[in-house]
């Protein structure tokens, strides 16, 4: 009674809910088709809430014995094919094969498998919630979805018909569908499959970590060991190439156990639902503040935070315009799921790789997605063999591809070899990493090349105080210019802004660096400055979230500024040998820098006091690339002075009004068919 009554309710639940209407249509799709078939495959869509609302005992059956809750809907699924005459050919109700694809679970804990906690509970083949990040994917390949067996003893009456159907349900292997030694119930005589009704599917294996596992890529621990480890998912059918490399998604699947060299959990992926980030609702207190008692200038907000950020690592008012650019490259990161074109790449030349080193990977910490690429590992995609003997090749992630939507900190450009530098230049170019997959040696038939776009900002340093640098030094020939010969030049060139990094300079002075370390080694948890007890790290992580989830667009004023200083600047940078200095993409990058510098300020709209600053940026980069040229910046042109007060603030604004000013007659002068305020346009 308790079996009939709940596939009374299968029955009312599948009218109500349209699934009675979408599998009427789908018999009629296999009773139109001239081909015959031995598996009916039907996908039911589940809202088990609405389930348990009508009948909570199939309601429970769904959530906790989800095997059992298809046989009943098979059965439902059956009678109403014969009762309607919906397909003629149907014989036996094994020959139906009822997916249940679930729209959600219910919000408890119990149903969510946490893939850092032990044990994970894989023996009771119910639905749980996982969230992860996917760090390798295989090639799609072909698994059996059902399979029509028959008795090998002709007189037996089960050597005909559609007694012995098999099919896949979650958690087997291809060996429990397709095997040779398979009996007859009633004779005991062998069963041989009958090969022309074989139904194949998709098949496509997953590896994800849990999200908080990232921390084991960021380079930085709070002295609190941990270990992890990625669980594999299985995607069938219309789940395969739902997941790309370096996503994070909730998975809705049933844990299973599968040998191969050694016993691993795996889960049998039901649905795949894509993670977008909650966007934050505000900034601190102290930075709304801040924000208020600076709104009367375009320029004081980022300067003041340039100027104390990162106090844990160096001193207030040290390497402030370094620090200005990775907070703009940090505010151009996203969480969302969407391509990720406003990338700013950063390469800085130094002689203190250790504190630039510390000052990087502080910084990539205050997004979700900062890497700290290792040496050990690979920046960019490699191929493995499947473990799990499916014949498919595995696409391991790579630093980059896991760095999607944030940064990518790839340490010393010297620790990287020739061809991965080479290969490095090929991705800052095009954005994308193409993986070639020989068909010989992973037994395939055909080659193969899977495309991945690089979503990423990268940063590196090279650190010209090592003794071979130092000895290899040439002697300039153009003012400005900064010798990179050590450096592959179309390397150089790849990488957004090229910034000089000098403590002995007046940029940054020596002493107070001294005096912080010496502080930090006598107190490595003290808050030396008063900048950093008033913002906190949390204070800038959620400044960062908010500022980076902005919508920006150019006012006209920005916007004929930034092409009139691109074509001024491409012209003057231009020989009749070699041609134009200014590669293509030198627009996109000051048209990103002046975005950064508006959302830095927490503005809708980009202004022309942001394309300054974006102008000035990219010029000292310019200049250190490739010389000094008419419009002549000074290294320090965006700090000129040390920020100890409001005074000096109100100095650095008369300056840098006075730099818009040169910047203005620049464009007029050199900028051919370019006028900056023109009425008529």
């Amino acid at each position: 009674m308790s079996n009939l009554k709940m596939k009374e309710a299968a029955l009312i639940y599948l009218d109500r809910s349209g699934g009675l209407q979408k599998f009427i249509d789908d018999c009629k799709y296999y009773n139109d088709s001239k081909q015959s078939y031995a598996v009916y495959r039907f996908k039911i869509l589940i809202n088990p809430s609405d389930v348990v609302e009508l009948d909570a005992e199939l309601g429970n059956h769904i959530l906790h014995q989800p095997l059992k809750a298809a046989e009943v809907f098979q059965s439902v699924c059956f009678i109403a094919v014969k009762t309607l005459s919906l397909i003629g050919q149907l014989q036996t109700e094994t020959q139906i094969n009822i997916v249940l694809k679930l729209t959600h679970l219910p919000p408890l804990p119990s149903y969510g498998l946490d893939l850092c906690e032990f044990p994970l509970d894989y023996t009771s083949q119910r639905f749980y919630m996982m969230q992860g990040i996917v760090i390798a994917m295989t090639t799609v390949t072909k698994y059996t979805q059902g399979a029509r067996f028959l008795c090998s003893d002709e007189a037996c009456p089960l050597s005909k018909g559609f007694q012995y159907i098999r099919v896949h349900v979650p958690g087997a292997t291809e060996s429990a569908t397709i095997r040779n030694d398979f009996l007859c119930n009633l004779c005991a005589s062998s069963l041989q499959e009958d090969r022309k009704f074989r139904v194949l599917g998709d098949k496509q294996i997953v590896e994800i970590i849990a999200t908080k596992a990232l921390h084991a890529f960021q380079g930085y621990s709070n002295n609190q060991p941990f270990r992890f480890q990625s669980l594999t998912i299985f995607l069938r059918d219309e789940s395969v190439n739902k997941m790309n490399i370096g996503n994070e998604y909730k998975i809705i699947g049933i844990p299973t156990c599968v040998k191969t060299s050694q016993t691993a959990v795996c889960i049998e992926a039901n649905s795949v639902t894509f993670c977008n980030s909650k966007v934050p609702s505000g900034i601190s207190d102290n930075f709304r503040c801040l924000l208020s008692l600076t709104s009367s200038s375009c320029w004081k907000f980022t300067a003041i935070l340039a100027n104390i950020f990162a106090s844990q690592i160096t001193p207030p008012g040290t390497y402030n315009m370094l620090k200005l650019c990775l907070l703009m490259s940090l505010v151009q990161t996203t969480d969302r799921n969407k391509e990720l074109e406003d990338c700013l790449d950063i390469l800085i030349i130094t002689s203190d790789s250790l504190l630039i080193d510390r000052l990087l990977n502080f910084s990539i910490n205050l997004v979700p997605r900062g890497i700290r690429h290792l040496v050990s590992t690979e920046i960019f995609p490699t191929l493995s063999r499947n473990k799990y003997g499916t014949g498919a090749v595995s696409i391991q992630a790579g630093s980059a591809l896991l760095a999607k939507g944030g940064i990518c900190f790839i340490g010393d450009l010297a620790s990287h070899k020739k061809d991965k530098l080479e290969q490095l230049q090929t991705v800052l170019e095009s954005r994308s990493i193409t993986v070639y997959i020989p068909g010989k040696k992973f037994g395939e038939d055909i080659d193969q090349q899977m495309t991945f776009p690089v979503q990423c900002s990268f940063w590196s340093f090279v650190d010209m105080d090592s003794s071979s640098r130092r000895n290899a030094q040439k002697i300039n020939t153009l003012i400005g210019q900064m010798d990179c010969s050590l450096i592959p030049a179309n390397l150089v060139e790849a990488f957004g802004l090229l910034i000089n990094c000098n403590e002995s300079s007046p940029c940054h002075p020596f002493l107070p660096t001294v005096q912080h370390t010496l502080n930090k080694a006598i107190n490595p948890e003290g808050l030396f400055y008063a900048a950093s007890r008033q913002f906190t790290t949390e204070d800038f992580e959620k400044l960062l979230a908010f500022a980076k989830n902005l919508n920006v667009e150019f006012s006209l004023e920005a916007e004929r500024m930034t092409h009139g200083y691109y074509l001024a600047s491409r012209r003057i940078r231009t020989g009749s040998v070699c041609g134009s200095k200014l590669s293509a993409s030198a627009l996109k990058y000051l048209v990103f820098l002046s975005e950064a510098h508006a959302r830095l300020n927490l503005r809708n709209k980009v202004l022309k006091e942001d394309v300054l600053i974006a102008a000035l940026l990219f010029e000292t980069s310019l200049t250190l690339k490739y010389g000094a040229t008419v419009f002549c910046v000074a290294p320090n042109a965006v700090f000129p002075f040390e920020l100890y007060n409001e005074e000096y603030l109100e100095q650095r604004d008369l300056y840098l009004t006075q730099c818009q000013q040169q910047l203005e007659q620049f464009i007029a002068t050199y900028g051919p068919g370019t006028t900056i305020f023109s009425s008529d346009e």
